[in-house]
């Protein structure tokens, strides 16, 4: 595997950090009301990270097996405009989904404390607050929060897709899939640490970063969507000899 892929999987795993289940409920966890509770916040990204590679060596399997039957297949002109007007579809829902009309609608939803978001918000933080929440409870938040997500795993479909084509065989590609859902939750892990080595420090600045999560959710979510599509897009491109020679 080349750099060029390499610093693709890392950017694409960076964008999968700022997601729902990697970060805003992470953030939610720890700006709760009471004692930061260290064990809970690493069970659910434990339980996050666990999902995730699961789900990824799943997909690289399938996607394996596939390759093998279609290998002159992905390296087809036709295969490669396809990928090409995937990425272009992709730019458009993102444009699409961060309109005017979908930004006034998100706004209206976040003043009323009403939506998906402010309903998990709710959810995550009462129960950190509430004595039943349990080690159960916790995984059980992290499972549903990554099922939420399924649908919308582009990044992270994105990043199999390149360690199936370049990864350099099985035990290597289980180790960049690894790695990659590391550096996922890095940022979660890292505020994490900071939160409980300095807890009054961080507690505003957490709480200025999920206001700004929960009301411009949709629109980060549209970005992220945006960003994949251009890179698949621009791969395509350079492979088809487009640019690039």
């Amino acid at each position: 595997m080349d750099l060029t892929s390499l610093g693709s999987l890392v950017l694409l795993a960076l964008l999968d950090s700022t997601s729902f289940g990697t970060l805003l409920v992470p953030v939610w966890l720890l700006i709760a009301p009471g004692r930061v509770r260290f064990g809970r916040v690493m069970l659910f990204l434990a339980t996050v990270t666990v999902m995730y590679f699961g789900i990824g060596l799943a997909l690289l399997l399938g996607a394996s097996a596939l390759l093998d039957v279609f290998d002159s297949v992905k390296r087809s002109d036709g295969f490669l405009v396809g990928q090409l007007v995937v990425g272009a579809a992709l730019v458009v829902v993102s444009h699409r989904m961060d309109d005017r009309r979908a930004r006034e609608r998100a706004a209206q939803r976040a003043a009323a404390g009403t939506g998906r978001i402010a309903r998990w918000r709710e959810q995550a933080m009462g129960s950190e607050r509430a004595s039943a929440g349990t080690t159960a409870s916790v995984v059980a938040l992290a499972i549903a929060a990554v099922a939420t997500e399924i649908a919308t795993m582009v990044p992270y479909l994105a990043a199999v897709g390149i360690i199936t084509t370049q990864g350099p065989g099985a035990l290597g590609d289980a180790a960049l899939l690894a790695g990659y859902c590391l550096v996922m939750i890095l940022p979660a892990l890292i505020l994490t640490i900071g939160r409980v080595l300095a807890r009054d420090a961080l507690e505003r600045p957490l709480s200025q970063l999920d206001r700004w999560l929960t009301r411009h959710a949709q629109s980060t979510a549209a970005w992220v969507i945006g960003i994949i599509g251009v890179i698949l897009a621009l791969r395509a491109v350079y492979e088809l000899g487009w640019i690039g020679g």
